[in-house]
């Protein structure tokens, strides 16, 4: 049903940037992301190909647990939940001393499942402390960016977006916005050239790093660094499975690529000199020059991006095929052991989700993939 008399949906807010749009499509009262089906009925991650990537997470927490000394509580956090599929495969997989200590948070705005182990503790924001192991995985893509275009007189112009999907060009882009985009995808001088604004990500990300006491926070996603911007952007759409226009509706997942490199330095940069989270690097030093040196409990490592691939391999999922003397031995175990090289085979592939970002943000402990990966 329209209004008669403007022919907007009703509550229609009319053109405005990709970042309200989408924001609003994806996460206000019957928006994608409250849809009882959750993500899994419209598109597949790597923990919804393979229980083997569940597995993986847990052998990483338990190195965090081993780096901490193996304290008496052990955090694994997982944002954006979804319902649950990661925090439940990562519990059971666990060695039962391990998951004795271990507090599980499922971070989601959407409902608890029905049926979710009650260990899990579902929560909507982010424990305020956590020490262990923080796990974003495909998490930044949905944090609502701003698009931007480069007009016929060379100038970026935020792209404004009605309900329907089609846009138009808006107000030239300044500020704080300008400057990430100097800084991070510097667009030519060249009509129709597009960019996300990703600042939005790396303050979601600084925000979760900041409530990393002591551990590892690690971001996993479809993502590209400064020296290979695609050069219109690349935001879409998701329904049924299938990648799709992206209509801030509310009737699809709107998403775009991470620019992990920008989100990697955000806590450098970002933070307060009073923070009780110092950053890395000369930030740093200036806030331990004006405050002291402080604990070492706090203090943030230099972040690490690598693949996916790597970081698999590094724990222990390669995708090497079973020796063949198995089927003869065992047939049962080679089908099985066959079926398992197929999926993380699917988890490592060079194209695919082999290819994905992970970004490594270490806390008061060493980097527990670097001797690996």
């Amino acid at each position: 049903m329209t209004d008669e008399t403007t022919g907007a949906l009703p509550g229609d807010p009319g053109p405005r940037g990709w970042r309200a749009a989408a924001g609003a499509a994806l996460y206000e009262p019957g928006g994608f992301y409250r849809r009882p089906e959750g993500p899994a009925g419209h598109f597949r991650t790597s923990v919804h190909a393979s229980p083997l990537f569940a597995r993986a997470v847990a052998r990483l927490l338990c190195r965090v647990d081993a780096a901490l000394g193996r304290p008496a509580v052990l955090d694994f956090v997982d944002m954006g939940a979804g319902r649950g599929e990661l925090a439940g495969g990562v519990l059971a997989a666990l060695p039962a001393e391990v998951a004795a200590r271990t507090r599980v948070y499922a971070v989601e705005i959407a409902g608890r499942p029905a049926g979710l182990d009650e260990r899990i503790v579902w929560r909507d924001e982010i424990p305020e402390e956590v020490t262990g192991l923080l796990f974003a995985n495909e998490w930044l893509d949905n944090v609502p960016v701003d698009v931007v275009e480069v007009d016929a007189a060379g100038v970026p112009r935020l792209v404004l977006v009605a309900r329907d999907g089609s846009e138009r060009l808006g107000e030239p882009v300044t500020g704080a916005a300008a400057d990430w985009l100097a800084r991070w995808w510097p667009l030519p001088a060249e009509e129709g050239l597009r960019a996300e604004i990703g600042l939005p990500r790396d303050e979601a990300w600084a925000s979760a790093v900041a409530r990393l006491a002591r551990g590892l926070a690690v971001a996993v996603d479809y993502a590209h660094t400064v020296d290979a911007r695609p050069p219109f952007g690349t935001l879409t759409g998701f329904r049924e499975g299938r990648e799709t226009a992206p209509v801030p509706d509310g009737s699809c997942d709107i998403t775009a690529h991470v620019a992990l490199d920008a989100c990697a330095a955000a806590p450098g940069v970002s933070f307060p000199a009073d923070t009780p989270y110092p950053p890395s690097g000369p930030a740093r030093a200036s806030s331990e020059a004006a405050h002291g040196t402080p604990g070492t409990a706090r203090a943030l490592s230099r972040p690490r991006l690598l693949t996916q691939r790597a970081a698999l391999r590094a724990l222990g999922i390669t995708g090497a095929r079973p020796p063949l003397t198995l089927a003869s031995t065992d047939p049962a175990g080679y089908v099985r052991a066959l079926a398992s090289a197929g999926e993380a085979a699917e988890l490592t592939a060079a194209g695919g989700l082999g290819d994905f970002g992970w970004l490594l943000q270490p806390a008061g402990i060493p980097d527990p993939l670097e001797a690996d990966a």
